[in-house]
């Protein structure tokens, strides 16, 4: 952020070429507005997290998402809903990118959830429990506004793109908002 852009890293919690999640976070990237770069990390190329592959030296892709995240300003998560939780594939992503603890780029990211799914709810289980995870790594959440799709099928395409100008919308509050806390952040952090 020192150049005045805000460097946003999202991804999505599943691995579904035409997935819901992954489509929000393409529109986001769409509709970042001028000061927000955002970039997409693709969590397919991670292994499951193994301590012992850890401690032998964390595969390039693990390096990469460390270092992804280490650069960005903030975060922006956008989580299916998987049995009233966070997919694994997510929760995957969030182990190697915590360990080890004194090697982490994540305390005191500031992030933003979203989530879409079939259901009414919206992601919204989903949502708690990921914020509770995030909390125990440190990562700072911001409490609104919020973004939970439900009844996804009807507003994203086949190909998994949004098509919902609602939601766009939403989308775009969801933005404006994690420029704002982050940059809030940022200047509360900063030294006087």
């Amino acid at each position: 952020m020192n150049d005045g852009t805000l460097h946003v890293l999202a991804m999505a919690g599943s691995l579904r070429r035409a997935s819901f999640n992954r489509g929000l976070v393409r529109a986001a990237r769409d509709l970042a507005m001028p000061g927000i770069d955002l970039e997409i990390f693709d969590l397919a190329p991670l292994p499951l997290f193994n301590e012992d592959v850890r401690a032998a030296g964390p595969p390039d892709s693990v390096r990469l998402l460390k270092a992804a995240v280490a650069r960005a300003d903030a975060l922006l998560i956008a989580t299916p809903e998987y049995n009233y939780s966070v997919p694994g594939v997510l929760k995957n992503a969030i182990d190697w990118a915590s360990r080890p603890p004194n090697d982490t780029p994540l305390p005191g990211k500031p992030a933003a959830i979203v989530g879409a799914s079939n259901g009414g709810f919206g992601t919204v289980r989903s949502q708690l429990h990921l914020r509770q995870v995030l909390q125990g790594v440190g990562v700072l959440c911001m409490s609104r506004p919020e973004l939970m799709v439900s009844q996804a099928d009807t507003k994203f395409d086949a190909d998994g793109n949004l098509t919902d100008d609602a939601v766009r919308q939403s989308l775009r509050k969801v933005l404006e908002g994690l420029a704002a806390w982050t940059r809030r952040l940022a200047r509360s952090t900063s030294p006087a």
